[in-house]
């Protein structure tokens, strides 16, 4: 019996000591996260006067302005230094490396955008591959073919070429995680000097869209640079959680100023997460929406934290590893990844490669790549990328259910070609909507976003005014049946004549509406 007490008398001085140093922990990290938000807050200020504050609550009252919400159709573009050697391994998905290589699944993925990371990994195939073409070359060291490439790099071609496929904006890589601006920039990066074209390429775009009549946006990547973090990102937490010191804080806050200032772009499309604290990004982006009162921002600027901090050494790193290797083998854990987290503020969300079934309140759109790749990937053949259909498809649906499709074209080398694989895609989306395009742009989601014909085809609806648009997924023949949807009043084909329109039980007959053509879309009203 004085054993057992003894005992339970241990136990419960273990138990209060283990409850002293949780409590204490809890306090050294809340004060932590205090005095660190303190640094990085008093260090916010704003360069502009206008409407819009520095606070979440300012922000959240910038409306979606019509134009984004009318546009359905936009072109990414990833260009820079790794559309030189142009290469990933292909033949896997990043969210099936998640699940089968966590531990190399940085290095080992299907990006050709990554190569500067890829290439320090001696293992991946990246590394191979440059061993076998490059030598010992540094990553730097493809300047020289890029700026010789610009010789023939022509920003009208583009423009016209994205017209052709019926965008309505272009978004393109201004910085990517490697670090190469594609202006002459002014901010000096302490590591990589002179890290920068001397050709404005992002002002020659600019002037050659808005020639067109498409909107100008920049991507940026604020959450990585590796010219400021030199260490190998192999997995998840690497990615995630590698230090940046308040010198990176400094150089992205200024270099998105500068393209504010210089571009006034119309989307400011931020990858990956965001280096300082909210109040410092709020003000950025309060300059922002000042400066160009019809701009939109994306979802992707998570804040820094102090706790963000603390995960930054290797052995907590290590640990976080280790849970989300094992999350990721459950099923449908990994492809979650390609949604992002509702943001505290955004103009519209950007599901990665996904999309939604459902009419969403909140405005998105899809960004995803031809191919498995952003960037030009040389070992991608025809078989690689999306088929036309299939695009189109991705386009219909998103604009049914309150969203848009960014399509992302990987230019290759220096002189920025779009190569013939890509660019049919792009012809074939600018002939469907040349004849379809009033069933897309400038509609808002119906009743209900879609249904099915009597065939199998999916059918989507959109809705302008008192006129519904049914876009019909398939190629039907003949008579086209709609299930469980009643359609009322004249009827025709986009492109083509009037059809009689008829109920079918509870559904909705188009009487000899199909040639056998892909996507036929119906305008009802």
């Amino acid at each position: 019996m004085i054993l057992a007490k003894s005992i339970l008398r241990g136990i419960g001085r273990f138990l209060l000591r283990l409850a002293v140093v949780a409590v204490v922990l809890v306090l050294v990290f809340a004060g932590g996260s205090v005095v660190w938000r303190w640094q990085d807050d008093r260090k916010a200020e704003m360069t502009t006067d206008g409407p819009y504050k520095a606070t979440v609550e300012s922000l959240n009252k910038h409306p979606l302005p019509k134009w984004f919400a009318d546009a359905k159709f936009g072109i990414m573009i990833h260009w820079g230094l790794y559309s030189v050697p142009g290469f990933a391994p292909k033949g896997t998905t990043f969210s099936k490396l998640l699940e089968t290589q966590y531990g190399h699944a940085m290095t080992h993925n299907p990006y050709a955008e990554d190569y500067a990371n890829a290439m320090k990994d001696p293992k991946s195939p990246t590394a191979s591959y440059h061993r076998e073409h490059y030598g010992d070359a540094p990553y730097s060291d493809f300047t020289k073919q890029f700026d010789a490439g610009l010789a023939n790099w022509n920003p009208d071609r583009w423009a016209a070429q994205f017209k052709a496929a019926g965008a309505s904006y272009i978004v393109v890589t201004a910085k990517y995680a490697d670090g190469y601006s594609l202006w002459p920039t002014k901010v000096r990066n302490p590591h990589a000097p002179d890290f920068h074209t001397q050709r404005d390429l992002m002002g020659e775009l600019a002037a050659a869209v808005r020639k067109q009549g498409l909107k100008f946006g920049v991507y940026y990547s604020g959450g990585v640079d590796w010219t400021f973090q030199r260490k190998t990102v192999k997995t998840l937490g690497d990615y995630a959680y590698l230090h940046y010191g308040e010198d990176y804080r400094e150089y992205a806050v200024a270099q998105v100023r500068e393209l504010i200032t210089r571009y006034k772009p119309d989307i400011l499309w931020n990858d990956i997460a965001w280096p300082t604290g909210s109040k410092r990004l709020y003000s950025v982006l309060a300059d922002y929406y000042n400066t160009v009162p019809e701009g939109v921002v994306d979802d992707r600027w998570s804040t820094a934290s102090f706790g963000r901090q603390v995960m930054s050494p290797k052995p907590m790193r290590w640990g976080f590893d280790q849970l989300m290797k094992g999350l990721f083998k459950l099923p449908g854990v990994a492809d979650s990844i390609n949604t992002q987290k509702p943001a505290p503020h955004s103009d519209f969300r950007t599901p990665e490669y996904t999309d939604f079934d459902t009419v969403q309140d909140k405005f998105w759109q899809q960004d995803r790549g031809i191919g498995g790749s952003f960037g030009y990937n040389r070992q991608e053949n025809d078989q690689d990328y999306a088929k036309s259909t299939d695009l189109i498809a991705s386009l219909a649906k998103a604009a049914a259910n309150n969203g848009a499709l960014l399509l992302n074209v990987g230019p290759s080398g220096g002189d920025g070609v779009i190569v013939p694989e890509q660019l049919s895609r792009l012809t074939d989306i600018g002939a469907w909507l040349k004849v379809n395009r009033e069933a897309l742009d400038g509609t808002r989601p119906w009743t209900r976003s879609s249904a099915t014909t009597t065939a199998g085809d999916q059918v989507m609806f959109t809705q302008k005014g008192e006129t519904v648009y049914a876009v019909v997924l398939g190629r039907p023949k003949g008579d086209i049946v709609i299930k469980d949807v009643r359609l009322s009043g004249h009827a025709a084909r986009l492109g083509g004549d009037p059809i009689t329109l008829a109920t079918a039980g509870q559904g909705t007959l188009l009487k000899r509406a199909g040639d056998g053509t892909y996507g036929p879309v119906f305008r009802v009203g």
